[in-house]
């Protein structure tokens, strides 16, 4: 029987923690082992994941690491063959999220699979648009050879609910410690490029979104700007990403018309944030330390990078 393990990393999980674990309890497949990955919480995020059966590892909060942590998750569960993966903002939506996702590892090709993401029931309308554009309702299988229909969406996925195959990942090197965000895109174009597949599962589905402030949009693509910059191999393998950007504009602005026209000034703005801190990221190395911090949601990847 196939064993498989889900880690979840978490700081300070908060009221939805609660009901996290209970939409985790209801699922018709559980994980035969479960790994939370706490950055010293100071809330009862740790004491009520022991409580459900959670083994729990905390590691101080400076040396948390979006690639660095989840691998640490993937060297401790060596006896797996599929590793599960959810943030603690994401909500499974159904007993048979997990189940479903597990399905698309069938087929012997795929390497990873992510599942869709529905916006929570009290999101804006722009972070719900979001979360439409990027997770349609029909489920994709996507190879090498669909790059020259899809582009860099040739590598989207998300971590807030995917799943691997531990064997894959091990062989593509598995997540790059020392990237600013962006770990499994890095992986997913790894698997690609090695004659793996990714399944994409509209079927499998957790309630996840972020209505961001017009400042963290701009951090978010300085940090977009910076991933993209030191893994030039990405663009240079499925295309840049100016395309797709237009067409999320354009959709953003067809769905703003029909449903909340008066915030088509803040998805304007937003956009153009995004443009700027997308290129003052890819420029970086021209910035002084100070700034590069200043600009960035993840400050403590500074302290550790040179770059």
């Amino acid at each position: 029987m196939t064993k498989v393990g889900l880690i979840v990393p978490t700081l300070n999980a908060g009221s939805l923690w609660q009901s996290w674990l209970k939409a985790f309890n209801q699922q018709t497949r559980k994980p035969d082992y479960l790994l939370v990955i706490d950055s010293s919480s100071s809330d009862n995020t740790v004491a009520l994941a022991r409580a459900n059966g959670f083994e729990v590892q905390v590691i101080p909060k400076t040396e948390f690491n979006h690639g660095g942590t989840r691998q640490f998750g993937v060297n401790k569960m060596t006896d797996v063959d599929i590793i599960v993966f959810l943030t603690q903002d994401a909500l499974l939506a159904s007993p048979e999220a997990i189940e479903k996702l597990l399905a698309a590892f069938d087929d012997e090709q795929v390497a990873t699979a992510y599942g869709r993401q529905l916006p929570h029931l009290n999101a804006g309308r722009i972070a719900a648009h979001a979360r439409l554009f990027n997770y349609p309702a029909a489920s994709q299988l996507r190879c090498m050879e669909d790059r020259s229909h899809y582009g860099i969406k040739s590598v989207f996925i998300s971590n807030s609910f995917s799943a691997y195959r531990r064997s894959a990942l091990i062989q593509v090197g598995g997540f790059p410690v020392d990237t600013i965000m962006n770990e499994d895109t890095f992986v997913a174009g790894k698997m690609l490029v090695s004659g793996w597949k990714i399944a994409y599962c509209a079927d499998a589905q957790v309630y996840h979104s972020h209505d961001y402030s017009f400042l963290d949009e701009f951090k978010r693509y300085f940090d977009i700007g910076v991933f993209h910059i030191h893994t030039p191999w990405l663009q240079q393998t499925f295309g840049g990403a100016s395309g797709e950007g237009l067409r999320f504009v354009l959709s953003e602005m067809r769905y703003l018309v029909k449903l909340a026209p008066w915030l088509i000034p803040s998805a304007m703005l937003r956009t153009g944030l995004k443009w700027l801190g997308f290129k003052l990221g890819a420029q970086h190395q021209g910035l002084p330390k100070t700034l590069r911090s200043g600009f960035s949601l993840h400050k403590a990847y500074w302290l550790r990078s040179l770059s």
